[in-house]
């Protein structure tokens, strides 16, 4: 079965699925905090979802009006939709790292951004600064009583998840060093047999160089660091996720070089400095998770990756499936990013790669050739055999463009359905939520679908809610917020309710 819902349902006259003035739209700070009950609802929120929605992304594209050159380098803004008894609460606030406080008092740039936001001043007032801000502003995770706002290369900011006011770093007992990175995408073991099966949070560091020290961390539900170890690999590796199994953790080590001259010089920033080097290939790096094996390496030519949706082990092979780039998307200091030419970057594809490890050989196919990014899988499955995932996609089942759907992806019988707010909607990381989340017995798709996209005719967010077993029947819930919130990068949700109280209505 193919099916489409399309929301609305004309396209414009073009042949896009969209205009670039409307995408930009979303590109617009948010500046003000808010916190009020969503009350322009079209359709009904289930009255058995209940939880909290977290999400992050950058939320300040300028400072004081000076703005930033990608919106990477923007500052963290958390946004939380908290659901019970068939209502919903939100609330955001910018992370109040020390890099937001002291810009925001100065009222200007104070700091490179990794991404090309450059102080004032040219490459004289640049040059030889290598200090870079905190900008906690790619994940949100709560875990171990703790909500925590993640950045590549640094310390996590820890918040009140009812507030969502800044507490400070998060150095988990003194186990992470002053300046330790804690990468912005762990994954969740949800039965770990070291840890007498227990869910775990698994996340790693990275310590790039002419070789690189790949850290390994896993945490208990307490919060606790209970293992770490590093690896070092050859060669420079840009690293933003991972997958594991519940032996494994696996990383794909894209061919990139980094020439560090012009950064250091004040020519450009750190992301300008990174280019594909086609003459190496892509490594797939395996690592033990629980004993003292070395890393086994695989080569294959697998392009760029940010992003991978699963893995599994299964006679003898490890599985890994994940969104796949022809070329590193460049950053370059002379052009607008709003501006981008969809049509001229290569657009992210689903790839399995099939690791047999007693032989060392990697076998690749391709799965679908539709744009996607931002994968999900129902969270029970984590590194286990899994049938169904959901993905952010383009409308159109070819070429590059603007994420405006949401596909449903069924490895075993190749069924797809989509769900497109094209013309005028655009879609953020799709979230599964599932309905009986214990119950081993439910339905591997039985549950919600949860995406907070921009509209543009009403140049608002909307939350969407889809019945993640029937994309047919449209969005069965549409919570439209009283403002927009600029296009965001990742989430989670948790069962536990960090809202206002239901019966106490607020705006």
């Amino acid at each position: 079965m193919q099916s489409l819902s399309v929301d609305p349902s004309s396209l414009s006259a073009s042949n896009l699925s969209y205009s670039l003035e409307d995408w930009q739209k979303g590109y617009e700070s948010l500046r003000d905090e808010y916190t009020y009950w969503i009350d322009d609802i079209e359709g009904a929120i289930p009255a058995d979802l209940e939880g909290t929605l977290f999400r992050n992304g950058p939320g300040l594209l300028d400072v004081n009006g000076q703005p930033i050159q990608h919106p990477f380098d923007g500052d963290g803004m958390v946004c939380a939709i908290a659901f019970k008894d068939g209502k919903a609460h939100f609330q955001n606030r910018y992370v109040r790292t020390e890099g937001y406080v002291a810009e925001q008092k100065a009222g200007r740039i104070l700091y490179r951004g990794v991404f090309g936001t450059e102080k004032a001043g040219g490459w004289l007032a640049n040059a030889f600064d290598f200090k870079l801000k905190n900008i906690a502003n790619t994940h949100v995770v709560y875990w171990g009583g703790k909500l925590l706002a993640l950045w590549e290369a640094a310390e996590p900011y820890c918040l009140n998840p009812q507030t969502l006011e800044t507490l400070g770093i998060e150095r988990f007992d003194g186990q992470l060093q002053h300046g330790e990175a804690f990468a912005a995408h762990p994954r969740f073991d949800p039965s770990c047999a070291a840890d007498g099966g227990a869910p775990r949070m698994v996340n790693f560091s990275i310590k790039p160089g002419l070789s690189t020290t790949i850290t390994v961390f896993e945490l208990n539900q307490a919060g606790e660091i209970v293992e770490r170890h590093a690896h070092s690999v050859p060669g420079f590796a840009f690293i933003h996720d991972f997958a594991i199994t519940p032996n494994y953790c696996i990383f794909l080590q894209n061919p990139i070089a980094f020439n560090p001259l012009p950064m250091a010089l004040g020519l450009r920033s750190a992301a300008e400095c990174l280019s594909v080097d086609h003459r190496q290939p892509t490594k797939l790096l395996v690592i033990p998770r629980h004993s003292n094996g070395s890393v086994q390496s695989f080569t294959t030519q697998a392009g760029f990756v940010f992003h991978h949706v699963n893995a599994f082990e299964q006679d003898g092979q490890i599985v890994l499936d994940s969104v796949c780039y022809a070329d590193f998307p460049r950053v370059r200091s002379d052009e607008d990013f709003r501006e981008v030419k969809f049509a001229r970057i290569p657009p992210g594809q689903l790839w399995r790669f099939c690791m047999n490890l007693e032989k060392g050989t990697v076998e690749r196919q391709q799965l679908d050739q539709r744009g996607c990014e931002f994968p999900v899988v129902h969270p029970g499955l984590v590194g286990r055999p899994y049938r169904y995932f959901y993905i952010g996609a383009t409308h159109a089942p070819e070429g590059n463009a603007p994420l405006q759907a949401i596909m449903k992806v069924d490895l075993e019988s190749g069924d797809r359905q989509l769900w497109s707010a094209a013309p005028r909607g655009f879609i953020g990381e799709p979230i599964f939520v599932p309905r009986s989340p214990h119950n081993s017995e439910a339905p591997e798709d039985e549950g919600w679908v949860l995406s907070l996209c921009f509209n543009a005719e009403k140049e608002c967010s909307e939350l969407v809610i889809l019945d993640a077993q029937d994309f047919g029947k449209g969005a069965i819930a549409r919570l439209r917020l009283k403002h927009h919130v600029p296009y965001g990068l990742h989430g989670m949700f948790t069962p536990e309710y960090f809202g206002s109280h239901p019966n106490l209505q607020q705006s």
